[in-house]
């Protein structure tokens, strides 16, 4: 069985699946290998505009951790150099990635839909960090992540109990941004990738590196590299394609360059 499938739905929108189903697609070495590799083969396909993330099976995105595979001191191997744990929460990216949860996303479950950009999350599901209850701690973003995507007193709350959200909590709270029926998650992620991947992919990325660094930098230096972007997206011919089709009465057709 592959690990991490990747396919193409519609052919600006590629989708990634975390394929252990049967370990509620839990993170172990093989998975986080492959996961980093899926980032970087999707990264640097240029008629790829936005990425699909979600898990095989409808009992859950990601479960976290194996916890198997850290009692058997292979903790190491759910980390890689570039992306952090599952390959990914730290991996470079500027496409943007949506998250389709499609039941339980807890502890590195819920740190990986931290790391998208967006997040599809069907009613049934529960996000959480309970590593506390185990001993360990959400060190892969979650104890930093949740308290900017939440109050911070839930947030506080969520990490010192352990205690998992339900999926219409945390649309409420702002931490996910669309609940649906199980049946309908797949669906609702791809309109929302197509809504996307409909625009310019040089002005929906470069807007994306200012928007992810919003909470880490003073305004002045926002602005400053505000400024610079827009002079860079000047340049491009997508900048001019944008006008002249409205002006023209049609569809853009984006080039990417």
């Amino acid at each position: 069985m592959t690990d991490i499938l990747v396919d193409r739905p519609t052919p600006n929108v590629a989708r990634v699946t975390i394929n252990r189903p049967d370990a509620r697609n839990a993170i172990n070495g093989a998975v986080a290998s492959a996961l980093e590799q899926a980032v970087i083969q999707t990264e640097a396909d240029d008629e790829v505009r936005c990425v699909i993330l979600t898990g095989s099976g409808d009992r859950a995105f990601c479960a976290g951790a194996d916890l198997k595979e850290i009692s058997a001191g292979r903790i190491g191997d759910l980390v890689t150099r570039n992306g952090g744990f599952a390959g990914f929460v730290r991996a470079p990216r500027q496409k943007p990635w949506i998250a389709a949860v499609n039941g339980v996303a807890l502890a590195g479950g819920t740190e990986i839909v931290l790391s998208c950009d967006m997040s599809v999350v069907s009613d049934d599901a529960k996000l959480g960090l309970p590593e506390v209850k185990r001993g360990l701690a959400a060190l892969a973003s979650g104890l930093f992540r949740l308290p900017r995507a939440l109050p911070r007193a839930i947030a506080l709350e969520l990490i010192a109990t352990g205690e998992p959200i339900s999926a219409t909590r945390a649309h409420a709270l702002g931490l996910v941004n669309r609940v649906v029926s199980k049946s309908d998650v797949a669906a609702e992620a791809l309109a929302l990738a197509e809504l996307i991947a409909a625009n310019a992919p040089i002005a929906v990325r470069e807007s994306l590196v200012i928007a992810r660094d919003a909470y880490n930098r003073p305004e002045e230096e926002l602005e400053a590299a505000a400024a610079a972007m827009g002079k860079r997206l000047a340049l491009t011919e997508d900048y001019k394609e944008g006008p002249r089709a409205f002006i023209e009465k049609r569809a853009p057709r984006w080039t990417g360059r």
